[in-house]
This record gives C-alpha cells, sequence and structure tokens, in this order.
C-alpha cells in the first residue's frame, strides 16, 4: 500500500470491496491527523537543532513538558511518559548528561528526587516553543489564519485534555 492510499482510506485487501457505509473520508482522518503531528514534532525537532540544541529527542522534549515549571519527581515522569520509572530514570540520566536537568533532594519527599530544568533546558524548550510557532505559521500561510483558527477550535472540541506522550 502506498502513502497516498494510506491517508486516503484505501486500505482494504485488493479485489476485496469495501463496505458501502463507510465514508473514505472518515477513515483518511486519523491517518492524516496523524502525518500532520508526525510533521510537527519533526518541524520542531529539526527546528531545534537548527538553534543549537543538538542531540535532543522528541522524548526529552515530553519530558520537559512534565518538568516545567516546578519540576517533577522521576516517578511523575515516567507517569506523564507513560513508561517505567526505570526508563525514565534513564531518560532524566542522559539529560543530565546533556545539561538539560538537574536531579536534587525532593522538598515534600524525602525518598524522592526532584528534577528541573537548567537553564539550558528552558532555553531549549523556549527553542521548541519557536519552532512549533514557525511551523504552525507556516501552515496559517497555506490554509489561512481564519481556517487554522476553525481547526484550533474544533480540534480543542474533540481533543481531551492531558498529557502527551511520545511516539516510540
Amino acid at each position: 500500500m502506498t502513502n497516498e492510499q494510506a491517508w486516503h482510506g484505501d486500505r482494504h485487501a485488493p479485489g476485496a470491496t469495501q463496505p458501502e457505509d463507510v465514508d473514505v473520508n472518515l477513515l483518511s482522518l486519523p491517518a492524516l491527523l496523524l502525518g500532520a503531528a508526525g510533521t510537527l514534532v519533526q518541524a520542531i525537532h529539526d527546528g531545534v537543532e537548527e538553534r543549537g540544541f543538538t542531540g535532543v529527542r522528541p522524548a526529552h522534549g515530553f519530558a520537559f513538558v512534565r518538568l516545567a515549571p516546578d519540576g517533577a519527581s522521576i516517578a511523575e515522569v515516567a507517569e506523564h511518559l507513560g513508561v517505567t520509572k526505570q526508563a525514565a530514570s534513564q531518560l532524566v540520566d542522559d539529560l543530565v548528561r546533556r545539561g538539560y536537568v538537574q536531579v536534587q533532594p525532593h522538598p515534600r519527599d524525602a525518598r524522592a528526587k526532584l528534577v528541573t530544568l537548567t537553564e539550558a533546558g528552558w532555553a531549549c524548550t523556549q527553542a521548541a516553543d519557536e519552532a512549533a510557532l514557525a511551523a504552525v505559521r507556516e501552515w496559517a500561510g497555506e490554509l489561512g489564519a481564519e481556517r487554522v483558527s476553525e481547526l484550533v477550535a474544533d480540534l480543542a472540541r474533540l481533543a481531551r485534555p492531558g498529557r502527551l506522550r511520545p511516539l516510540w
């Protein structure tokens, strides 16, 4: 199957008939939404690298979201990312080595450590925000600002609030 077929709902086996009650436009919506999200994640990643923050993966950005503004424990990072505490600990260790976060005693839980963004972590977060804004401005240039505003309103009605998890 080609990407074009996947985007437009042509996913049935060769020679098979598609049920008449299936709207091909509805079938293409999930793939298009995921494709747009992937495009945005890649644009943010590329923009962060262009701004001098190399070696940062999208998963790091999802962790930064949880760490801003007040920090979090490793258990909270794990829960936010939907990974084990061990995986979150490895990710935090990597971010410490890169200078993006620091680990200190937790002020309210003697058993936990508090992970917070460093100046470099905050700067990387700012770079990601700038890259995201640049990508969305391109979409607005393509679709028009009014249509993007309508799209934002439509998606806000459908999207469940909560955490976003990285795609592994």
